[in-house]
């Protein structure tokens, strides 16, 4: 992190805190800028979904509120905290380890490739950070575990290792995995794109389900043009590292403001 964050606001208060706010945020790889001073909010409970090319930044997004990725500049807030920094001496500085852990401890993602431990059951892989990094008792981390597979439909593989799952139902139980750690803010990264069709709607009706039940933050990465109309607040395309058009589904997707925003979605309905 090379910027001066003196600029920034140690942290957010007042009325209308957004859950996550990207302030300014940059990413490079040497002379190719991924992110160019992202500017970003995302308001408590509410459901955004990125959209956008190859290449446009979108999963860089998740990546870094996962701190999976590090920024060149800018500031990420997470339920008014900065998220990769932290305050010392009235100002900010990058982040300690602890701080990291604490600041994480509020985000849960699925992953397009599951990422199931391969050697745990269902019921284990669900129970793991909640014993490990919760220190929640076993007993306790299994009714936890129990309660979410039941709500993603998997309950009655719980005994089963992912080897022995489909796609969708190891997307699933990933879903479950990561609700198991009470985060505040999930992260959706192309979650149905190595599942094959028939079972993609395994997959969508658990997060619809999500969406209708939990007061969760929501940011999903996806190509799934229909779901992301359905089932989002609002819709972001991104292009070339920043946010080209933004707004409600219904408006971006009947009638887009951008050239390029018209452009990309005719594209991606012509390859459908």
């Amino acid at each position: 992190m090379t910027e001066e964050t003196g600029r920034y606001p140690l942290r957010l208060e007042g009325d209308g805190v957004p859950m996550v706010r990207f302030q300014k945020v940059t990413k490079r790889y040497g002379p190719l800028v991924v992110l160019d001073e992202l500017d970003l909010d995302v308001a408590p409970g509410e459901m955004v979904t990125i959209i956008g090319p190859s290449g446009s930044g979108k999963t860089t997004v998740l990546r870094m509120l996962m701190t999976l990725e590090t920024i060149d500049g800018g500031v990420i807030y997470v339920d008014g905290e900065p998220l990769t920094h932290m305050v010392r001496n009235q100002g900010l500085v990058p982040a300690n380890s602890a701080h990291t852990r604490r600041m994480r401890s509020k985000i849960g993602m699925c992953f397009q490739h599951f990422n199931l431990f391969p050697h745990m059951t269902a019921l284990g892989n669900c129970m793991e950070g909640p014993v490990q990094v919760l220190k929640l008792s076993r007993k306790e981390a299994e009714e936890r575990s129990m309660e979410l597979l039941e709500m993603v439909g998997m309950a009655d593989k719980r005994d089963e290792h992912p080897s022995r799952l489909s796609g969708g139902q190891q997307q699933r139980v990933a879903i479950a995995r990561a609700l198991a750690m009470r985060p505040r803010i999930m992260l959706f990264d192309e979650v149905t794109s190595a599942l094959d069709p028939e079972v993609i709607s395994e997959v969508t009706s658990v997060i619809r389900r999500l969406v209708s039940t939990h007061n969760l933050t929501m940011l999903m990465v996806t190509h799934q043009m229909g779901f992301a109309r359905e089932i989002s607040d609002r819709v972001c395309f991104f292009f070339n590292g920043s946010i080209e058009e933004q707004g409600p589904p219904a408006e971006l997707f009947e009638a887009p403001g951008r050239e390029r925003t018209r452009q990309f979605l005719n594209a991606v309905l012509e390859a459908n």
